[in-house]
């Protein structure tokens, strides 16, 4: 068959979107890692599903499938260009919205500058929901990794992160260490892993290392989860820019049971179609 998408991307973070609701789609997961190889598809970190919503208090059902064709809960970066999208293609007038995800509801806005700030809800601390394996909940948390004693952050933002802090993020071990934390066997559901660098508390730098992806330009979920991850430890402020190899992200996090709010851009590349 033959179909339509739009190439988006934030911050570098970059996605094939597709429009569920004025096409029937019914992809499999081999299909979707067709599109996202970069060699033999369109090429992408995530394929974004706009679907109708399934409940009244919705506008939209937002599905995301990672480049390994696996179906996750959640993805920031992906829900400002499912926000750009919907609005950019008149599936909306709304400059803000209500989606439901896999893990709850997000309310994506537009804002004047063109950016897109999403309201992600508030993080989750108890390891039985990021899910991690540990007897009680904690600040920071062991984990050896490849013979190493890290001290790790542990939390979801609707998809499980793993945060450690390191003193400069260009020479952080991203590909050695990466995979194994993200196949760590204390996280059951696999793991986004953050290597996080302070540089000041209103300021950090960021490599992810995604989940079914492998490390990407840029990680929204991840960045709220870094920024989360230095409040609770005291050593960030409320509102935190964070520098990614893909561009700057702003987070804004007032502590507690508040909701994690994300700022950054949201562009759409091209539009075309691909037999599949």
């Amino acid at each position: 068959m033959k179909l339509k998408f739009t190439k988006m991307q934030g911050a570098g973070n970059d996605f094939v979107v597709l429009d569920g609701v004025n096409q029937a789609l019914d992809l499999t997961s081999e299909q979707y890692r067709a599109l996202a190889d970069r060699h033999f598809g369109v090429g992408c970190d995530q394929i974004l599903l706009v679907q109708p919503a399934t409940r009244p208090d919705c506008d939209f059902r937002y599905r995301i499938f990672n480049a390994d064709g696996g179906e996750v809960q959640q993805c920031g970066n992906g829900a400002r260009c499912f926000a750009r999208f919907v609005y950019d293609q008149g599936l909306t007038a709304k400059r803000e919205i209500r989606v439901e995800t896999a893990s709850g509801i997000i309310a994506p806005k537009l804002e004047d500058d063109g950016r897109v700030t999403v309201d992600m809800g508030p993080p989750r601390f108890e390891p039985s929901e990021i899910p991690f394996l540990a007897p009680t909940r904690a600040l920071t948390y062991a984990l050896e990794v490849a013979g190493r004693d890290l001290e790790i952050s542990a939390l979801s933002m609707g998809n499980p992160h793993a945060v450690w802090r390191v003193d400069e993020v260009e020479n952080a071990p991203v590909a050695e260490l990466g995979p194994l934390i993200e196949h760590h066997p204390r996280f059951p559901q696999r793991v986004n892993v953050g290597f996080m660098q302070i540089v000041s508390r209103e300021r950090i730098r960021l490599r992810v290392f995604e989940r079914g992806s492998g490390e990407t330009l840029a990680c929204g979920t991840g960045a709220c989860a870094a920024v989360v991850a230095g409040i609770t430890l005291g050593r960030l402020a409320e509102r935190v820019v964070v520098e990614t190899r893909g561009g700057e992200l702003g987070i804004a996090w007032a502590g507690g049971d508040q909701a994690v709010f994300l700022t950054g851009p949201a562009v759409s590349v091209f539009h075309g179609e691909m037999e599949i």
